[in-house]
């Protein structure tokens, strides 16, 4: 599993970790995403069982598990969090938050471990990392794929976690970590985005959100990361996508 660091300043890290090329055909390829601050973590979607060994492989090349301080699931798909009673059995003390719709059905996950799941409100929530409270955003995004969901906010880098909104399907010979082509990215993520977002309304109300944080980076679960004048490109596209319709 690759890994790619997104920012860096002083005592704070923004990792990425994608593109397996061991894993199995069926699994669907996913990013998971880490912000380190002053020494503690904070893992975005961290995954599902299938993938847990490559990313906890993956992870303990730039830190260690005991610095794990809390994992969060912009919503409740298996490829998102199934990964989640491994991570709790080797963090004790680690808190999962997601949201409070899909709470007891992350139970089915947790093992008896439920306890360690936080509910995040519909309105969203902020989120602390480290000893020095480094503040992330949890950003309403329901109905942009699940009833339940949240994009990510670092205020600091300026970096939007988007998870399904914006994720493309890439072929097998595309590993690039970030788009290269937009043109050609758009026919990744078309059929995505129209079999898997219900709601066109919503979709505007997240695109205007997500227009007045002005992010530098948008990065989804799956698929490569929107920067620079792609982000526009990105939010254009999604605007006036019409979606919520049949296609066959």
């Amino acid at each position: 599993m690759r890994s790619e660091t997104l920012f860096d300043e002083d005592g704070h890290r923004w990792l990425a970790f994608g593109r397996d090329p061991n894993k199995r055909d069926s699994v669907i390829d996913t990013n998971e995403y880490v912000i380190l601050s002053d020494g503690k973590a904070l893992i975005l979607d961290p995954g599902g069982i299938e993938v847990f060994p490559e990313v906890l492989s993956a992870m303990t090349r730039h830190f260690d598990t005991h610095q794990i301080e809390a994992l969060f699931a912009s919503h409740q798909d298996p490829d998102i969090i199934s990964s989640l009673p491994m991570w709790l059995d080797l963090c004790p003390g680690v808190k999962a938050y997601a949201s409070w719709l899909w709470r007891s059905f992350l139970a089915h996950f947790a093992m008896g471990r439920d306890a360690d799941i936080l509910p995040v409100p519909d309105e969203g929530m902020t989120l602390t990392i480290g000893p020095k409270k480094r503040r992330v955003e949890l950003i309403p995004a329901h109905y942009c794929h699940s009833s339940g969901n949240f994009s990510v906010w670092d205020p600091t880098a300026k970096i939007l976690f988007s998870g399904d909104i914006g994720a493309a399907l890439l072929p097998d010979h595309e590993y690039n970590f970030y788009v290269e082509d937009f043109a050609k990215h758009v026919e990744y993520m078309r059929g995505f985005h129209l079999r898997w977002m219900p709601s066109r309304p919503a979709l505007q109300s997240w695109v205007k959100k997500v227009r007045a944080l002005q992010p530098n980076m948008i990065c989804p679960q799956h698929g490569a990361i929107f920067r620079g004048e792609d982000v526009g490109r990105f939010l254009d596209w999604l605007d006036t996508l019409e979606v919520g319709q049949i296609h066959w």
